[in-house]
């Protein structure tokens, strides 16, 4: 019975929503902004327990196993530092986030799927470059015509981006949750009022 619980408790998805543990970078910034650098509380206390991350701030609740009781972590800093990626894979996710999640025609959010500038049936390829969000109607108004024949234009020319561009604009994005534990380290490179 209690194997059963456990395998039940930790593979639960909604473990990360009870108790997420912000994963810092041993620079103490997160390894990324969107999606959050998170990891259920069961990995964060794995983590601490193995000495590969520091604890530096704490939910009230506690764990216990037979021999010892843990706060559970809601700040956990990798002790060895991981190099963050130069190359931006081109995958949807990282495309919609590029381009903030709206339509490249006509800035629309939902509904949102991609479009080749210049269309494949054109000798259009599938790169940075070429490819853009955009909702369906636009995506069907525009269909396998050019541009300037579909009477759309771009709100922004298409262009590889950056690791560093990307992981700005996931910073545009906070989680709906936010542990007030997590706010200073989360935008402490943001320029402070004055």
């Amino acid at each position: 019975m209690d194997g059963d619980f456990r395998t039940h408790f930790v593979r639960d998805p909604s473990a990360l929503r009870r108790h997420p543990a912000l994963v810092l970078n041993a620079d103490f910034r997160p390894l990324s902004y969107y999606p959050l650098s998170l990891w259920p509380w069961q990995e964060a206390v794995k983590a601490a327990w193995l000495d590969r991350v520091d604890i530096v701030a704490t939910y009230d609740e506690i764990v216990r196993s037979p021999s010892t009781e843990l706060r559970i972590p809601s700040v956990v800093v990798l002790k060895d530092y991981v190099q963050p990626q130069k190359r931006v894979a081109f995958t949807r996710f990282n495309l919609f986030l590029r381009d903030e999640f709206s339509c490249q025609y006509c800035g629309g959010k939902g509904d949102l799927t991609f479009d080749h500038v210049i269309p494949r049936a054109r000798g259009g390829i599938t790169s940075w470059e070429n490819v853009v969000a955009a909702c369906a109607p636009c995506n069907l108004h525009k269909g396998s015509r050019s541009l300037r024949q579909s009477g759309l234009t771009l709100r922004k020319q298409p262009r590889r981006p950056t690791a560093e561009e990307l992981r700005n604009q996931g910073r545009k994005f906070p989680p709906t949750h936010l542990h007030e534990s997590w706010l200073d380290y989360l935008y402490w490179d943001a320029e402070l009022d004055a």
